[in-house]
């Protein structure tokens, strides 16, 4: 003999049915989840340039334009190359002066914590000289670091910080020119 499903186990499958039926429908109405493989536009090829250091910070442009190529190989819309000639889109630019100031204090006066701003500026380039433009305002931002007695444990904090602002401006920048790009076509 069958029994039959209790009323908590009946409810959960309707409710599950009204989900379905929601995403279905939603799905069959064109909504999509934005994402990786759309996001450039007509772009097939990225190449970006090491960008120039007028910082006094050794290294930070390498950790930018890594984060650059990172973020752009992540998303996986277009494919990255060396060749700045074979790519569709080529990315070059500079790192500004870095910015560092003290931000909390302890009751005698030591720095407790310090903000690092990283600027760049980048340029991006079509085959054909025409420049997509990118938003000033992703290309800079600042972070909080832990200021330490020990230089070697300062330095590395400071080190951290530069590496997360990095790859945030790259997500920016690569949202950014999502956005301008896909808009164009």
């Amino acid at each position: 003999m069958r029994r039959a499903l209790p009323l908590p186990a009946l409810a959960l499958a309707g409710q599950l049915l009204s989900a379905l039926s929601l995403a279905a429908s939603l799905g069959c109405a064109g909504y999509h989840v934005v994402g990786a493989r759309t996001g450039l536009g007509d772009v097939q090829r990225v190449a970006v340039e090491p960008l120039l250091n007028r910082s006094y910070e050794p290294g930070v442009e390498r950790m930018v334009t890594d984060a650059l190529v990172r973020e752009f190989q992540r998303r996986g819309g277009a494919s990255v190359v060396r060749n700045p000639a074979g790519a569709d889109l080529v990315l070059s630019g500079v790192v500004q002066p870095l910015i560092t100031r003290s931000r909390s204090f302890s009751s005698v006066e030591l720095a407790l914590e310090f903000e690092v701003e990283l600027r760049v500026e980048l340029v991006a380039r079509r085959p054909d000289g025409t420049l997509v433009d990118i938003d000033r305002s992703v290309l800079r931002d600042w972070e909080l670091y832990l200021a330490s007695a020990d230089v070697e444990v300062e330095r590395k904090n400071r080190e951290e910080a530069l590496r997360r602002l990095s790859a945030l401006l790259a997500t920016r920048v690569h949202d950014a020119l999502s956005e301008r790009l896909a808009a164009a076509q």
